[in-house]
């Protein structure tokens, strides 16, 4: 215990130190506490990124959706890693109907063909998002320009069937300016960054006060990998908390669970659990939008 001086020292065990340096280390106390007790967000939840690893594995991950409220799941194609992507998904939204927002994979998006075929695709399943199309994967040496006559392509498509595109988008600085030349290019497509490309807040707040089509998906980025928003049971990462909390109608939230190890029930429950604990330490408003509104106003959901 201690006491503030006359002279405007606190002093305590024998210790001296300035009113000034004792009020701001009592504040972090206090931040650290309300974080402490702000308990899970409970609203309602929608997993904005989500692949199939097989034909069955859907079972198991609506019975997790719903012993965890969460209301949908967007089911992405895995950027042509996966040939059957599009039968997976075609067979999980139509046994889930109400629960699975089926996605429209592009396997090359350089391919000749690849814009007729997705505008082809969007109309034959009634697909209210497109991806998750590869642009920089450092792992599998892609490494494409999203500014090229290619994706303008696809994204002219993709503006005028009214549906984002998702892209998984490794940022480095020359990677960073070649988005930033996509997205001044084609202002009329909306472009969601998978797993915020891997990036640090500091490159992406430049580019989302830039370019009102871009928006951040943090899917992908829990304590199973990194770079992560939080460990299972440590506080969010500071920084993007602040930048959440500043944009707050341009990210959502995501688990990105398509590993097999990811599918398992135990993990499925720490995963969505985890995710959230993490909403729980945002605003509740600003919480509310990252894990709901912010997709159900992008794809039109009810």
């Amino acid at each position: 215990m201690g006491a503030l001086g006359i002279d405007g020292t606190w002093r305590s065990y024998g210790v001296t130190v300035s009113s000034r340096t004792a009020l701001a280390t009592v504040s972090v106390w206090l931040v650290m506490a309300v974080s402490a007790v702000a308990g899970p967000y409970t609203g309602p939840l929608i997993d904005a990124h989500f692949h199939l690893s097989g034909p069955k594995v859907i079972d198991g991950f609506v019975d997790a959706m719903r012993e965890n409220n969460v209301s949908r799941v967007i089911i992405l194609g895995v950027g042509g890693v996966q040939r059957e992507d599009p039968v997976w998904i075609a067979a999980a939204a139509k046994k889930y109907q109400r629960s699975v927002v089926p996605g429209v994979p592009v396997p090359n998006p350089e391919a000749p063909d690849a814009a007729k075929k997705l505008e082809d695709d969007i109309k034959r399943t009634k697909a209210r998002i497109v991806g998750e199309i590869h642009v920089r994967h450092v792992s599998r040496k892609i490494d494409r320009d999203p500014s090229g006559e290619p994706f303008t392509k696809l994204f002219e498509v993709a503006a005028r069937m009214l549906t984002p595109v998702v892209i998984h988008d490794e940022l480095d600085d020359a990677a960073g300016a070649k988005l930033e030349k996509a997205l001044a290019a084609n202002r009329k497509v909306t472009i969601i960054l998978a797993h915020a490309g891997a990036a640090a807040p500091a490159r992406l707040e430049p580019l989302l006060q830039r370019h009102p089509n871009l928006f951040v998906d943090l899917s992908g980025m829990h304590f199973e990998r990194k770079p992560s928003l939080a460990t299972e049971d440590g506080p969010l990462d500071p920084g993007f908390k602040a930048l959440i909390e500043k944009l707050p109608d341009r990210f959502l939230m995501g688990i990105d669970a398509w590993s097999p190890k990811a599918a398992q029930p135990e993990l499925l429950d720490r995963l969505m659990k985890w995710t959230r604990r993490v909403l729980g330490e945002l605003k509740p408003e600003v919480a509310e939008r990252v894990a709901f509104k912010n997709a159900a106003g992008l794809l039109h959901l009810d």
